[in-house]
């Protein structure tokens, strides 16, 4: 029988990110790949589920849920026994952080990547001020030895650690002691595992198609 929750990646993407979700979930779900060509995340029946042509996205119940830090809320709400949010009257930090990885800190990053420099002075209009006071801020949301929202594993810690783990990995976020340390914890999930080995074997595989 087919799923209630269908998700909608390729492993090479920040599907992996919700691949990440998805394990820490615990649901069952089905996964459909896609290509990056006209016949897969252009094709018309996939635009119909995202208009913007793009993975991830996710099918639950007939919902759909696009843009990772939304799929990471959605699925934390919709699967409460995973104990993935805290409790609305709890949820400061868990929203905050959220929304600052997906916002200042995915622009910054994304802007410095591209070699983008914001001309002097005018730094309030890009959101963001600047990428090393964004960093900065980010750092504070994973100081000490718990996670995000303190000793409870959230959501927040799979978008926000997903930013920070794929950063450092590829140099466009800078090391730091509390940055590393926080990226060493993630690390351990056995989500986070199952996601690597998961989406590592479907890479090889299509790698070895090439």
């Amino acid at each position: 029988m087919p799923s209630d929750l269908i998700f909608y990646t390729n492993p090479m993407s920040r599907g992996q990110i919700v691949r990440w979700m998805l394990e820490e979930v615990g649901a069952p779900y089905d996964t459909v790949i896609l290509d990056y060509g006209d016949d897969g995340m252009k094709a018309a029946d996939y635009r119909a589920i995202n208009p913007m042509g793009k993975v991830p996205a996710i099918v639950h119940n007939g919902r759909t849920v696009t843009e990772c830090a939304a799929i990471c809320a959605y699925l934390a709400d919709a699967f409460p026994d995973a104990n993935l949010a805290p409790p609305a009257a709890d949820r400061h930090d868990y929203y905050r952080w959220l929304f600052f990885a997906a916002g200042p800190v995915e622009a910054a990053v994304t802007n410095k990547a591209m070699g983008f420099t914001l001309p002097e002075g005018r730094e309030r209009t890009a959101g963001y001020g600047r990428f090393e006071d964004t960093i900065a801020a980010l750092e504070t949301a994973v100081a000490g030895e718990a996670w995000i929202c303190g000793d409870q594993f959230t959501a927040a810690d799979v978008y926000v650690g997903s930013q920070i783990d794929w950063g450092l990995n590829f140099k466009s976020i800078p090391s730091s002691p509390a940055l590393e340390a926080y990226a060493a914890r993630l690390r351990t999930r056995p989500g986070y595992k199952r996601q690597k080995e998961i989406d590592g074997a479907l890479i090889a595989q299509m790698q070895k198609q090439d």
